[in-house]
């Protein structure tokens, strides 16, 4: 069986939604979006161990969390998290155990599907690195600094990058060790194993899995919620 760690980065704030709570902290339906965000992968076959990186205020309640959602065979942690998401996934790492893959998923995208992450897993396993993304919608415009149009790229060749985001161990931490001593910063943990020099596989997700940033998004989230379980 392929073992997996599934990290969580959920340091971030709760500016752009206007709370003082950390968006991964907010209720919905009775439970927390990291708690809803969790569950998702707990019908995932060799899961081992689930960390979540925060901030240093909310490790408390980050672990109440794990200990209530998770079962007995898979171990949780909370790390402290960095002050951007870069750094909190490094400290995330450093108490990995010997497991054959890592999945990395945002604190807020509690819709993921468990048949993607599936998938997204197993073209990890064949490949070395694997993303979930959805082809864009929307026409895409290059700008310069004066946000002049500089080019529309083609919208075929064009995907929104998505979590989970899963790689072998060994490929990872290759390219956070890299990214570290060049100094590099990517914008998702993808970016970082490009940099490296590893190619990465796109796997199709679902619109459904979207990230929680601004209150509209909390709206819809508490709707979908109420769908499932009503």
């Amino acid at each position: 069986m392929t073992t997996k760690s599934l990290i969580i980065p959920a340091a971030g704030s709760g500016s752009r939604m206007q709370k003082e709570t950390p968006k991964p902290f907010l209720e919905l339906s009775g439970a927390t979006i990291l708690e809803h965000t969790v569950r998702q992968f707990l019908s995932l076959d060799g899961l081992v161990q689930v960390v979540v990186a925060t901030s240093d205020e909310y490790l408390s309640h980050a672990n109440t969390i794990l200990d209530k959602v998770l079962p007995e065979d898979v171990k949780g942690y909370s790390v402290s998290g960095g002050d951007e998401r870069q750094d909190s996934i490094r400290n995330a790492l450093a108490v990995l155990p010997d497991v054959d893959l890592v999945m990395i998923h945002d604190a807020v995208r509690p819709f993921v599907e468990a048949k993607r992450i599936v998938e997204c897993c197993k073209e990890a396993q064949r490949s070395g690195a694997a993303i979930l993304g959805v082809p864009a919608k929307d026409t895409i415009k290059r700008v310069d600094d004066s946000q002049f149009v500089e080019e529309t790229p083609d919208r075929n060749f064009l995907w929104q990058a998505q979590t989970p985001q899963v790689f072998h161990k060994n490929v990872i931490v290759k390219a956070f060790e890299k990214a570290k001593r060049d100094r590099f910063s990517g914008t998702d943990d993808a970016s970082l194993v490009e940099y490296l020099g590893r190619k990465v596989r796109i796997v199709k997700g679902s619109q459904t899995n979207f990230k929680i940033t601004y209150p509209l998004d909390l709206d819809i989230a508490r709707m979908l919620i109420e769908k499932k379980t009503g």
